[in-house]
């Protein structure tokens, strides 16, 4: 089964907050809402948190997942928590579900990165789909339309030693940050459309590209 991805962003996006500036919640909030908001009109808004609790660098978006659930937000569809999460070997039975019982869903990634040292700590909000287990050399669904993630660590080598022995501390830190600028957006998004800004720089234009999901592991 495959996603249609029924329109295209004329002007791609990429937002960086590091964990540790003390206003990044309001900033992220400020950024999800105004991108969201413009690119989910008529649509289900479902966040796919993408991880397992079997690793502590892996378990960024199950801990955020987790976080957000536990909060009931009423403009998001939640799936991937510590206690059901979406890993390697569900995300394709997951990304079916997501097709079957919303329609034209409006899909938002979130998983963990490994990066450049001067990149661990930042959370990245971009356009475009994520890559889940790239860093570990798996191949898996590209998935969404816009994704968040979070680098917990250095990449380069020995990828899933590293992300073993990855901080647990720092893990909790982003996905709270993460999860409170996501109920902050979602409360902006519950406002009458009448409130809510406007915007030209992002028209939704027809595309008839299909971002197929591949086979998972």
């Amino acid at each position: 089964m495959s996603y249609n991805r029924s329109f295209s962003i004329e002007e791609p996006f990429s937002h960086q907050f590091h964990v540790d500036d003390a206003p990044m919640e309001e900033p992220l909030a400020s950024r999800l809402f105004e991108e969201i908001h413009f690119l989910s009109i008529h649509r289900d808004i479902v966040i796919i948190c993408i991880g397992t609790d079997r690793s502590t660098g892996d378990a960024f978006g199950p801990l955020t997942g987790t976080m957000l659930a536990e909060n009931s937000p009423r403009s998001f569809f939640v799936y991937g928590t510590l206690h059901q999460p979406v890993h390697a070997l569900n995300l394709q039975e997951t990304l079916n579900h997501v097709l079957v019982h919303h329609e034209q869903p409006f899909l938002i990634a979130i998983d963990a990165s490994m990066g450049k040292a001067s990149n661990v700590g930042k959370i990245t909000f971009a356009s475009g789909p994520v890559r889940p287990g790239s860093a570990v050399k798996k191949t898996l669904p590209d998935i969404g339309h816009v994704h968040l993630t979070g680098t917990v660590n250095v990449g380069g080598m020995m990828e899933y030693f590293v992300l073993q022995n990855t901080r647990l501390n720092l893990v909790m830190k982003m996905a709270e940050r993460t999860s409170h600028a996501l109920l902050r957006a979602d409360r902006r998004l519950r406002q009458p459309t009448s409130l809510a800004p406007t915007r030209r720089s992002h028209m939704i234009q027809p595309s008839a590209h299909e971002m197929s999901a591949p086979t998972k592991e």
